[in-house]
């Protein structure tokens, strides 16, 4: 799979929807056969994203103990993707989580980079 064939939710397009369920379902109901990754970034997001029928999720910087609660809490129902901030010196430990995927950047974050960011923020 390579990112030509899904669409993947990220933390912009949440705060841009008003909510995470509310970003996979835009994504869904404009694109019905595209398989979608929601990435999110907290357990609470988890839940909200699994109950609108997300069935790929990527867990955005969560330690190790969150990625095996999140496991227990997706209990098959979707598969979950590691991210941020791993490394091949903690894959092994975050993949006996029992994670399906594990996105390692060390190739990515090895490469000299000027790094621009364009984050959205909610207003409180």
């Amino acid at each position: 799979m390579s990112l030509s064939d899904a669409a993947l939710v990220k933390d912009n397009h949440v705060v841009a929807a008003g909510g995470v369920a509310a970003a996979f379902d835009a994504v869904r109901r404009e694109f019905p056969g595209i398989d979608v990754e929601v990435e999110v970034d907290s357990l609470a997001q988890l839940t909200e994203v699994l109950e609108a029928g997300a069935d790929l999720v990527l867990l955005d910087n969560f330690t190790v103990d969150d990625m095996r609660e999140a496991v227990r809490v997706t209990a098959g129902r979707a598969r979950l993707e590691a991210s941020g901030g791993l490394s091949l010196s903690v894959a092994a430990e975050v993949a006996s989580t029992g994670v399906d995927y594990l996105a390692v950047g060390a190739l990515t974050h090895s490469a000299p980079v000027l790094d621009i960011g364009a984050d959205l923020r909610q207003e409180s």
